[in-house]
């Protein structure tokens, strides 16, 4: 029986992979408030609505983030120092200092493009918000 669990484990985790890729495919334009999900950690796809970056070890996750004009982007701070959030021109968006186990949010910028943005207590943690 216990050689059994793992395939049985395999099978469910292809399942449940498989189900999730066609629930992500299925996920434009309709005005939900899923967010979808990504294929590759550093990237993550434009949502219905809101978005999630996650620092963590000094880093951005994702690195990249595509959503639509107005998300609501959230930004939980996993590390046990405080960062920041802040676009690099101009004042599209900038959370503040974000202390260690703090969830806080902003809205992506109305006009479509790229955002770069840096932590302006670490500047060398960097990532990008594209708008479109």
């Amino acid at each position: 029986m216990l050689t059994l669990l793992p395939a049985r484990a395999r099978i469910a985790v292809a399942v449940l992979a498989t189900c999730a890729a066609a629930l992500t495919g299925c996920s434009g334009g309709d005005g939900g408030s899923s967010p979808s999900a990504s294929p590759a950690p550093s990237t993550a796809s434009p949502s219905a609505g809101r978005a999630l970056i996650t620092i963590k070890d000094f880093a951005f996750h994702p690195a990249t983030l595509r959503v639509a004009p107005g998300t609501e982007v959230t930004v939980i701070n996993k590390d046990a120092a405080s960062h920041t959030v802040t676009a690099t021109s101009g004042k599209a968006f900038d959370t503040g200092e974000v202390k260690p186990g703090q969830t806080v949010t902003f809205e992506a910028p109305a006009r479509p493009g790229s955002y770069p943005y840096i932590c302006t207590i670490h500047p060398t943690m960097n990532g990008s918000l594209t708008v479109r």
